[in-house]
């Protein structure tokens, strides 16, 4: 059963120039490996984290680095759940989450879609 959905698109410029302009927020926004990705990617993860907040529905107080944009093995991306982030899931009874990425002509974008293991 879904559990929660959401979306979220990032245009590539803005997030470029937002990062150039206050040099913490990428150490705010990304964890050490995902800060040392190009800025496509950068803006995709963005877009991940703020999908996954609204999938969450969005309450107060969860933290950046507690979603964490990884790849499996195949190449496909997911999250890394831990702390503030994970707790929501756990209590949502989110047992499955599913990420999709994109980016192209200076948009990136993300669909997360939670399910429950029932």
């Amino acid at each position: 059963m879904i559990v929660g959905v959401g979306i979220d698109v990032v245009d590539l410029g803005r997030f470029e120039e937002s990062l150039a302009r206050t040099p913490r927020l990428r150490d705010k926004l990304f964890t050490e490996a995902e800060a040392a990705l190009p800025m496509q990617s950068l803006a995709a993860r963005f877009a991940a984290k703020e999908a996954l907040a609204k999938a969450l529905g969005a309450p107060a107080g969860l933290e950046w680095h507690d979603a964490e944009v990884v790849s499996l093995p195949d190449g496909r991306p997911t999250f890394a759940l831990r702390g503030t982030v994970r707790a929501r899931a756990e209590s949502l009874s989110a047992a499955a989450v599913h990420l999709s990425l994109s980016h192209d002509a200076g948009i990136a974008s993300a669909v997360v879609v939670l399910e429950s293991a029932t």
